[in-house]
């Protein structure tokens, strides 16, 4: 006997098949004159392949009967070649010590109470990382296995998701260490040799106290804000906003804490509609985006604030370098950061999220004057509530 691919299940009024693509046992040669035309020659990928994940089904003797085009993109191997032949060899999985997964779970002379596998990370012959999961099909409870039904995922994206974890958790480490070693060394000395310092001495150390103990605060922040943007539980307290207050106020705090009034301009062009934001979060991003360009850029900051589309856009210049075209791209992803190497890099990722949480959008281009330019745009409107 040979095996061809064949497709189960009922016709649609134009006569094209629905089902999936299965093999059974045919006759080594066709008949004479016979023509055989498979819904795989000519074409037609329906049922199974339409499926977003692998798919891979073996008959009660381990015989694939249906291997989809997913299943096949994942192992990089021809879908028609695999059909008839021993799961075994068809779709080889190796554990993490290099066991054959086969072998170690057995599914058709093992445990017979075992109704499905799930999903696991599990290697190709390549080493390349695979999910996989399995429904065990038998007749009836503890009988034979009639068909053992195995889906398939590409592991890239959650490796991927792994790795930032790691990533974070590694640069938030780094970056707790050094302000907790200055509070617990500067907190040490102060307990142990007090009365041997000026008051100026203290006041110096306590200052850096207080400094560090704020740089530790603002950390957390960060990992709170990102684990809420990723969950989609980040909570908004709306209320009317003057966009040009907050910006002003900012700026204000900025020349208080010692850079120079020049260093900042505040354009404001037009009335603006009544804007409902979270006040503390659009704080948190006009602070953000001003640090930025005084940490990255040169020259003078220009906040630049004027009505959009019913609602409000604000550019944040600066009269730097600028950011190169290629990182584009990749400027409010987690961990990017300009040429000078400061900050954790968590710092736009979080802008971003806190301003498509109130319904906007932001970029990033040219400033007029050459530097950077951040412009993001709200929406106004009074919520349903008010």
């Amino acid at each position: 006997m040979a095996w061809e691919a064949v497709v189960g299940g009922d016709q649609s009024a134009d006569g094209a098949s629905r089902g999936l693509y299965s093999a059974q046992p045919v006759p080594a040669e066709p008949a004479a004159g016979e023509v055989r035309d498979t819904p795989l020659a000519a074409g037609d990928r329906i049922g199974a392949d339409e499926l977003p994940d692998g798919l891979v089904v073996a008959d009660h003797f381990g015989r694939v009967v249906i291997f989809n085009h997913m299943a096949a993109r994942l192992t990089r191997t021809a879908a028609t070649a695999m059909l008839g032949r021993p799961l075994r060899e068809v779709l080889p999985l190796y554990d993490a010590e290099g066991r054959d997964w086969w072998e170690c779970t057995d599914p058709y002379d093992g445990l017979r109470t075992r109704t499905r596998q799930p999903e696991r990370l599990l290697y190709l012959t390549d080493g390349r990382e695979i999910l996989m999961s399995a429904r065990y099909v038998r007749a009836h409870r503890g009988g034979d296995l009639v068909r053992l039904v195995v889906t398939l995922r590409d592991a890239t994206h959650r490796s991927r998701h792994e790795r930032s974890r790691a990533d974070l958790v590694s640069t938030v480490a780094h970056e707790l260490r050094s302000p907790l070693t200055s509070v617990k060394g500067f907190t040490a000395t102060l307990l142990a040799k007090w009365e041997s310092f000026t008051e100026p001495q203290k006041l110096f150390m306590l200052r850096t106290v207080n400094a560090d103990a704020d740089r530790v605060t603002r950390l957390i922040t960060e990992l709170l804000d990102i684990s809420r943007i990723e969950s989609g539980r980040l909570e908004l307290r709306r209320q009317v906003v003057d966009l040009a207050e907050r910006a002003r106020k900012i700026i204000d705090g900025r020349v208080v804490a010692g850079e120079p009034a020049e260093r900042f301009q505040l354009d404001v062009n037009g009335p603006l509609p009544e804007m409902w934001l979270d006040v503390d979060k659009v704080d948190q991003i006009i602070t953000n985006l001003v640090e930025n360009a005084v940490r990255h850029g040169a020259g003078t900051v220009t906040v630049v604030i004027e009505p959009h589309e019913g609602g409000a856009a604000v550019s944040v210049r600066d009269e730097g370098e600028g950011i190169a075209p290629e990182a584009i791209p990749r400027v409010f992803r987690q961990f990017w950061r300009g040429k000078r190497r400061g900050g954790t890099g968590l710092g736009l990722f979080i802008v971003k999220g806190l301003i498509e949480a109130h319904g906007g959008t932001i970029t990033v281009g040219r400033a007029p004057s050459g530097g950077a330019e951040f412009r993001f745009i709200m929406p106004a409107g009074t919520p349903e509530f008010a």
